[in-house]
């Protein structure tokens, strides 16, 4: 049984989540990306041109909300009424001021304004790819594993699959995720690739996103909207792969291969998650009846997210920052627990920090990270949450390498990691002629056309270096993958196993799927979890690794539950065969 530690209760190995009453529905549905029709209660009021968008909560009526808000000096382009959310527009310099003071709102702040950034910013996700200077320096990828006659042509490279047993000889004998829908809230999907084709819903897929120029590029689509079955930036995609690649004799095979995967696009081309969009898809994960959902991010533009100043224990912030902090906790909570309410799943990753989350204190020299140049260092309470992650519906995972030790970069702490699972590890095995080989990495599929901008393949779509792989059947038709590692990689192998349970408890529903309580499946999730001891003298030492001190992460708990692996690593083959 998990403990309870400033606000935050496990999921794992416990029943009984208490949820956030969402604030009021409406019975219109429509995003401000134009992208939602099914299930989420948005309603379009306006098309504001002003450079400066905010989210406004509200406490009454979106009527008596949007009368507010005019009257303020803002133009409502959406509600997300479920939430007591509104995107708002306005070229008041003194817009926040006034909408503060009317009566119904709660808070106001930025969600992200155009015209304060540069091009050619830093990949937000850049930290998965180990540098230019490692690739093609370790040598073959790793030796292939035996995939078994009925595995997919690169099951040898998916040692992930393997460590969980999420394999033809092993837990899908049981079950493949037939008839569970999973959303994936990130940068898109790429629903063209071979691999990830045969199991899209592009129909009840969604794009909450309207590219910014400034920080995302050319627009590929007039008004900048994209279709909801792209993927420009190519982290949502990998993701996807994770979870359900197809079985169809193609490339590499997900942990649930038959489950459907639902695009939930909240994550801009250049990374960035932004307020609005972020809970408008956890909105409609709820209202779409889905089953699992990922969440392999944080919302911007604050790793962690305070409520007062007193959380500040080192560096300056000011009212107008603290008060998007709360905005960001305030909406992203009722979100997370409004999806849980209406039997959503929730699965997130711990983050690339290589922190302790249990201490008392958090460090960030990162927030905040948008606009850039803006960041500046402080240290933290451990009240100060990382959403959606530290949600109290959401099973939180940190990752571990191919020999099965915690990532050095790998966030972790007692009470905050509930379960560990694949991300991938470069540093994994050294001293040995596995060490910083691409294998080690988590091999998914990739969009050829980021691949190419990325200068991961050539104009003809070939990979340039070992850290890609391209498969071509013998029609010719091919599909691009890579290998990536981090939390965000080790997330979706427990929303596939998650899948798994549930195709194999869960209760079926009349449009033929499969429906089981977050808290069943959480139950079996730890129950199922292969169990992983501390290392000896309690601390994993990353020096060898060429790592400094400050990296070694100091091991609290048991075999049973610690907090660099939680109750431990995910075990799909077990977790079927739990009852």
């Amino acid at each position: 049984m998990w403990s309870q530690r400033s606000g935050r209760r496990g999921v794992l190995g416990t029943l009984g989540v208490l949820a956030v009453a969402a604030t009021t529905v409406v019975a219109t549905a429509t995003t401000a990306a134009g992208a939602a029709d099914v299930g989420v209660d948005v309603a379009q009021q306006g098309t504001g041109t002003a450079d400066a968008e905010y989210v406004v909560s509200f406490t009454g009526t979106p009527e008596a909300a949007t009368a507010a808000i005019q009257a303020a000096g803002g133009t409502v382009e959406s509600v997300t009424a479920q939430v007591g959310m509104a995107l708002v527009s306005s070229g008041d310099a003194a817009f926040l001021e006034e909408v503060r003071a009317q009566d119904g709102i709660g808070g106001a702040a930025r969600n992200h304004a155009v015209g304060t950034v540069r091009p050619g910013m830093p990949h937000r996700f850049a930290e998965e790819r180990p540098p230019a200077a490692q690739r093609g320096a370790g040598g073959p990828a790793r030796p292939d594993h035996p995939g078994g006659p009925d595995a997919e042509p690169l099951a040898g490279l998916q040692w992930d699959m393997e460590m969980i047993g999420a394999t033809p000889d092993g837990a899908h004998r049981v079950a493949t995720g037939k008839g569970v829908d999973v959303g994936i809230i990130d940068t898109g999907i790429d629903a063209g690739h071979p691999d990830i084709a045969p199991n899209v819903d592009v129909a009840r897929s969604r794009n909450f996103t309207t590219d910014i120029p400034e920080i995302d590029g050319p627009c590929e689509m007039a008004g900048c909207v994209d279709p909801a079955d792209v993927d420009d930036n190519g982290h949502g995609t990998h993701v996807a792969g994770t979870v359900a690649a197809a079985d169809n004799g193609f490339g590499i095979g997900g942990v649930a291969p038959e489950a459907t995967l639902v695009n939930l696009r909240a994550g801009q081309d250049s990374g960035f998650f932004f307020l609005y969009e972020t809970v408008a898809a956890l909105v409609y994960a709820g209202d779409a009846g889905l089953d699992v959902v990922n969440t392999s991010f944080y919302t911007d533009p604050w790793l962690y997210n305070c409520s007062s100043r007193e959380e500040y224990l080192e560096g300056t912030v000011t009212d107008e920052e603290l008060a998007q902090q709360r905005l960001v906790r305030e909406l992203v909570l009722d979100a997370v627990a409004y999806a849980h309410d209406r039997g959503v799943t929730l699965v997130g990753s711990a983050g690339n920090e290589h922190q302790d989350l249990a201490a008392t204190t958090r460090v960030d020299e990162t927030s905040p990270d948008y606009p850039p140049d803006t960041a500046r260092p402080r240290t933290v309470a451990n009240t100060c949450l990382v959403l959606p992650a530290e949600a109290p519906q959401v099973i939180t995972v940190s990752a571990v390498g191919p020999s099965t030790t915690k990532a050095d970069y790998s966030n972790y702490g007692l009470g905050d990691v509930e379960i560990a699972a694949p991300g991938g590890w470069s540093r994994d095995f050294v001293g040995t002629p596995q060490y910083q080989v691409p294998g080690n990495l988590v091999l998914s599929s990739y969009p050829l056309d980021v691949a190419v901008a990325e200068g991961l393949a050539d104009e003809n779509g070939h990979p340039v270096d070992e850290f890609s792989v391209e498969y071509c059947d013998a029609q010719g038709v091919c599909g691009f993958y890579t290998y990536l590692q981090g939390t965000s990689m080790a997330s979706p192998h427990v929303v596939g196993v998650a899948a798994l349970v549930m195709e194999e408890l869960g209760r079926p529903t009349p449009h033929g799927g499969r429906a089981l309580e977050p808290e069943t499946v959480a139950r079996v999730l730890a129950q199922s979890a292969q169990d992983h001891a501390c290392p000896a003298g309690g601390v994993e030492v990353y020096t060898d690794e060429e790592r400094p001190p400050e990296w070694n992460a100091a091991c609290e708990g048991t075999t049973d539950v610690n907090g660099l692996y939680g109750e431990g690593i995910v075990d799909a083959e077990a977790a079927v065969l739990v009852r």
